[in-house]
């Protein structure tokens, strides 16, 4: 009785998808897509990997880093001493308008409808006034980055962020 049930708990715990960041070649394969998409050397974006941030924040912290002329390493340490990335974007001046992807009126936008109907309901000129959670901030700038380099409508993703995947679980599941 006792081997059936470590051969059922085998095959039980092979059968489960890899969720959560747990695969090392989906996380190298999308931080390969972040260099690409920012043009820095893999080594950098690596070095990036070993800090304590998760990985769907790089891209943020690249994004923020060269919008607003502070330094990746100064932004890690930063949101390591608490700091959100709302509030980042807002004091460094990265706004709204910097941030927004365009997508269709009609589109779905999933965990971004506050966020567009934001957009949707305020002149261009002042969209420097939707704020943004922490959140948001994360989602919006990994939309950008799945969306040019996999080709891929921004809407598609938006579509599909917040479906309670990482943005890394995301790009390779849309990736194919």
């Amino acid at each position: 009785m006792r081997h059936s049930f470590i051969i059922f708990t085998f095959l039980l715990a092979s059968a489960a998808p890899i969720t959560g960041q747990e695969s090392s070649a989906v996380q190298a394969d999308y931080l390969s897509a972040v260099a690409r998409f920012f043009s820095l050397p893999s080594s950098e974006v690596s070095i990036l990997s070993e800090w304590e941030i998760s990985t769907d924040e790089i891209p943020v912290v690249l994004f923020v880093a060269r919008r607003s002329g502070v330094s990746p390493e100064a932004l890690v340490a930063l949101r390591q001493a608490g700091r959100n990335w709302s509030e980042l974007v807002a004091r460094y001046g990265v706004g709204s308008s910097a941030l927004h992807v365009p997508v269709p009126e009609d589109a779905d936008v999933g965990a971004l409808e506050r966020v567009y109907d934001g957009y949707r309901s305020t002149p261009v000129a002042r969209w420097g006034n939707v704020r943004l959670s922490h959140d948001e901030v994360v989602d919006i700038v990994n939309v950008r980055l799945i969306s040019q380099s996999l080709g891929l409508p921004a809407a598609r993703v938006i579509g599909e962020t917040g479906a309670g995947l990482s943005h890394v679980d995301l790009y390779a599941r849309l990736r194919g």
